[in-house]
């Protein structure tokens, strides 16, 4: 792209960055469902916008957390064949990857606030407000976001979060982001400390910004029914609340390229 910096979004928080020449696919999954199981669990609510085989060779593949919607086994085998990338995990993950058979020198385990290079691109582990856990075990490793940083752009990516004081810290340390990743979906009262209501990524997104500069693209809904609010609704509190501080925001469907330094045009696709 001309402005060095755009983003694919293939639906909840998978994305393809693409950072000053270099390729980061963030939490990739392809699998109908995210569960361990293949007949329980809540299904895809639309198909993989791109076939896993069809990518373009990726940089790096960057994990948040170990839960089924983000760390999807089948997608990190089939990812082991199809690229070369590493994959880049918070602290404890890398054991999964091991137990799945991904070679060792392909995983790059990083506590919060330690950082990868590869090449030019700094990968960046920073925190976040969530949990761990797959199947009966929980919280035995750590989830993360990812500040990364290439020679003129930066871009953040938050995982699965609720809202937390570190945001701030985080966009004063590595910050300003150009475009961020803001999980806006699967809400709820109940668990205000784990997901980020649509209010709150604005926030966020102003927090790691420093002033509200930059694109928000909002991830983590659409995809998987994971709370029982609309399924529009996360979209449409998000734009409401992004006119009210002045924060850009592009709604790409899933599929859907961004390039911030283009013109948005805005479709609200979601509510045809």
């Amino acid at each position: 792209p001309a402005s060095g910096l755009a983003v694919t979004w293939l639906g909840h928080a998978t994305a393809l960055l693409e950072i000053d020449g270099y390729r980061v696919l963030t939490d990739p999954v392809w699998s109908h469902r995210c569960s361990p199981s293949d007949v329980l669990g809540p299904e895809r609510m639309h198909p993989a916008p791109v076939q896993l085989e069809a990518l373009p060779t990726v940089d790096a593949v960057v994990i948040s957390h170990d839960h089924y919607d983000h760390l999807d086994i089948d997608t990190i085998v089939a990812l082991t064949r199809s690229q070369w990338a590493p994959f880049v995990v918070p602290l404890g993950v890398g054991a999964h990857l091991r137990a799945w058979g991904i070679p060792e020198q392909r995983i790059i385990e990083l506590d919060w606030n330690e950082r990868a290079k590869i090449d030019e691109l700094t990968v960046i582990c920073t925190p976040a407000r969530h949990f761990s856990g797959r199947f009966l075990s929980r919280n035995t490793t750590l989830w993360a976001s990812w500040a990364l940083i290439g020679p003129h752009h930066r871009a953040y990516f938050a995982g699965d979060t609720g809202y937390t004081k570190s945001f701030a810290q985080i966009g004063s340390e590595h910050g300003p982001f150009d475009l961020t990743l803001m999980p806006v979906g699967a809400y709820n009262t109940a668990w205000p400390d784990i997901h980020m209501n649509p209010e709150e990524a604005v926030q966020a997104h102003i927090d790691v910004t420093a002033s509200g500069g930059g694109l928000l693209v909002p991830i983590h809904w659409c995809t998987f029914r994971l709370a029982p609010h609309p399924w529009a609704e996360p979209v449409d509190r998000l734009l409401a609340a992004a006119e009210a501080a002045e924060v850009r925001v592009a709604v790409p469907k899933p599929g859907g390229r961004v390039d911030p330094a283009e013109p948005a045009e805005f479709d609200s696709w979601w509510r045809s």
